[in-house]
């Protein structure tokens, strides 16, 4: 059995986020995709509540990608990984970012 600790997820500190992981992360479009629908949805979603098009392996490559960036952060409640945006961080680090990316994501679809 798994302890609390063993259910921790990693994340970069607020002072960690590089400009050029974010931007990389945000490039893939289901990546981008993820971040639109937490933005939209203003609250924590699992992983399951995502329709992406991809395994499920893939789908967690995905979702460790933008955790790493410092775009998502997950935590374990349960079974289940909650996925929330790292809004005010991206907004402290790189101010007006978030929002021109979302705002340039929306016109396109």
């Amino acid at each position: 059995m798994r302890t609390a600790a063993e259910r921790t997820v990693e994340h970069p500190s607020r002072q960690d986020l590089q400009l050029g992981e974010v931007l990389q992360a945000l490039a893939d479009p289901l990546r981008l995709q993820i971040v639109c629908t937490l933005a939209a949805s203003g609250t924590e979603l699992s992983c399951s509540a995502f329709q992406l098009p991809v395994t499920k392996s893939t789908s967690t490559h995905h979702f460790r990608v933008l955790r790493e960036a410092g775009v998502v952060h997950q935590r374990y409640e349960g079974t289940a990984r909650l996925n929330a945006l790292r809004r005010e961080d991206l907004d402290a680090a790189f101010p007006g970012l978030l929002g021109s990316v979302l705002n340039a994501a929306h016109v396109r679809t």
